[in-house]
């Protein structure tokens, strides 16, 4: 219990006194024991060495600033943040798990397939292709209506169903994919500097 006129470590820890505790020595003399331990803990808590060293770098700091002193056997205080860190990563991906619906991401990987990002960024290219399919001149819109139709009718039963003969199908659906071509080309911005032009 503290009396009014005291401070605790904690309040009287200033940012100056968290500097000067944690001097360029005392980390520069941590960092290969850190990384060391960081190696060798990591794999076990699946987690990437350098992740764990972020932590115990953070929890030190932490310390710091609530006591204003380094710890008084810095290298024991460290092996044990190395492993009560790795133990909590342990346990927080033990409770961890993917939605159903959902596949497990990979870190560092790509984008699993099902991803909400990658389902937005195809739902919005559908949408400014279908957009565009309706801008396109004289059949094309029914030409490429038809060759986008998640069926994937014949070019027979598109011939049928535009009333044209399917040898001339070809040349039409060529003639309509270099307008949408040149359409949705022209919608892309060109690469330059941005900003205004003086």
């Amino acid at each position: 219990m503290t009396t009014p006129g005291t401070t605790t470590p904690a309040a009287s820890a200033t940012p100056e006194s968290v500097h000067e505790a944690a001097t360029p020595g005392l980390l520069a003399a941590l960092a290969p024991l850190l990384a060391a331990e960081s190696d060798a803990e990591a794999p076990a808590a699946g987690m990437d060495p350098g992740d764990l060293e972020q932590a115990v770098w953070l929890r030190l700091l932490e310390r710091l600033r609530e006591t204003g002193a380094a710890p008084e056997r810095p290298a024991e205080w460290l092996r044990r943040a190395v492993r009560a860190e790795a133990r909590r990563a342990r346990r927080t991906s033990d409770r961890e798990r993917p939605y159903r619906d959902e596949p497990a991401h990979d870190a560092g990987g790509a984008e699993p397939q099902g991803s909400p990002e990658l389902s937005l960024m195809a739902a919005e290219g559908r949408r400014t292709l279908r957009a565009a399919v309706t801008r396109t001149p004289g059949r094309c819109p029914r030409v490429l209506t038809a060759m986008l139709d998640p069926e994937d009718h014949t070019y027979r039963e598109i011939a049928g169903e535009l009333g044209i003969s399917q040898g001339s199908l070809g040349p039409m659906r060529s003639r309509c994919l270099g307008c949408l071509r040149r359409m949705l080309a022209a919608e892309v911005p060109a690469p330059g500097r941005r900003g205004r032009v003086r």
